[in-house]
């Protein structure tokens, strides 16, 4: 599957310290590679007790500093000058937090924060230490006083009485969203995805081959782009408000619940939304003879949204003869239909078409490219309607 080279031309400092989450930079490196990124390690002398520099080396293909020198390292690359897009400090201790948060400069890693929180480029910081640690007062209070100076904080998985360094894909996505500049922020993206179903009986249900991963592809490239992000589904995706929804009417109810709480400037539809429910049979159905199924039809959400909200509306047709009821929905009001046919359903690829009143764009790729051509061809008007 293609990887989109979203950090195509960053730079990229990883600032390592002394936790034993330090063992997990090595998938972090390769990872910020795959995505484009050119990655130079700094390391405490605490971390490199926990994890060799060479193996960091080796996996950045630059030599790990592990101290400064009269090459003012710290300022080659986080100085007003210098050549870095983002400082990652992953893992992040408490003590580094601390002392980040205060202007201590006792390590290559807080020298390099301090740096870069003056010149004004981009951090994040990914916390990693026992539970007991991260709810101290103090911890507390420094990872706030870093997010008020601007510092992305990713929060640690808490479990087993550690707060865990997060995932290797929401610290991808953080950094992401940290140097692509921001162009969907203040926007509230609404987002339906992956199938639903509908019980046949206390056992069965009826669903469709939807797999969400467009869903799940639009919702993240908005992250990116720095969208306040909510999904409406089945499925948990990272870095995004997730509202459960089983069947259909559960959809209905969690789109219509926060059309009325909040207000979604862009709502897509990307959703496999139940056209039919088949009448419940209490109980199981007896194997072994046949049996006739009932099928009620089900109202369309989309149609209800154009009819009682005021997002920007991109909908979604499946089917051969999808692009005659897309121009219907286009004269209902929705902003952009895409139209694919099923055999894309639970596939990582597919040919989709991008339908607007007065433009036409078919594309052939992954679904993670889809999703940024939607995002492209909305951003233009998505910035005029905001």
């Amino acid at each position: 599957m293609t990887t989109i080279q979203t950090l195509q031309g960053k730079e990229i400092v990883i600032g390592v310290t002394g936790s034993i989450a330090a063992v997990e930079v090595v998938r972090l490196i390769h990872a910020l590679r795959r995505r484009g990124a050119e990655v130079q390690v700094v390391m405490s002398k605490a971390a490199a007790g926990i994890i060799h520099p060479d193996a960091l080396t080796y996996a950045s293909e630059r030599p790990a500093i592990c101290r400064l020198t009269g090459m003012v390292e710290h300022v080659t690359y986080c100085g007003d000058e210098g050549t870095a897009d983002l400082l990652i400090i992953a893992p992040c201790t408490a003590n580094t937090i601390g002392k980040i948060a205060h202007g201590i400069d006792d390590t290559p890693v807080t020298t390099f924060a301090t740096t870069a929180l003056g010149s004004g480029i981009p951090i994040v910081i990914v916390p990693a230490m026992h539970h007991s640690m991260y709810r101290h007062p103090a911890v507390i209070d420094n990872i706030e006083r870093l997010k008020h100076w601007g510092v992305t904080v990713v929060e640690p998985k808490v479990e087993e009485g550690k707060a865990k360094i997060s995932g290797i894909e929401e610290i991808i996505l953080f950094s992401e969203r940290a140097v692509l500049g921001h162009p969907l922020k203040g926007f509230r993206v609404l987002v339906t995805s992956g199938p639903c179903r509908e019980p046949l009986d206390d056992i069965r249900v009826i669903t469709t081959r939807s797999s969400g991963q467009m869903g799940r592809e639009i919702a993240l490239q908005a992250f990116r782009l720095g969208a306040d992000v909510t999904v409406v589904h089945r499925d948990t995706f990272p870095c995004v408000k997730n509202i459960f929804a089983d069947s259909a009417q559960e959809m209905h109810d969690g789109v219509i619940q926060y059309l009325g709480r909040d207000s979604a400037d862009i709502y897509i539809s990307a959703a496999a939304i139940s056209d039919f429910a088949p009448v419940k049979i209490k109980g199981k159905i007896p194997s072994g003879k046949a049996h006739a199924v009932e099928l009620a039809p089900l109202p369309k959400l989309i149609d209800e949204v154009i009819r009682t909200s005021k997002p920007m509306i991109v909908a979604f047709k499946l089917g051969w003869d999808a692009e005659e009821e897309a121009h219907v929905l286009l004269k209902k009001g929705a902003l952009m239909v895409v139209t694919n046919t099923p055999e894309a359903m639970g596939s990582s690829q597919g040919t989709f078409t991008l339908l607007t009143s007065t433009n036409r764009t078919d594309i052939t790729g992954s679904k993670e490219e889809v999703a940024l051509a939607i995002w492209n061809a909305l951003m233009e008007t998505a910035g005029e309607h905001h």
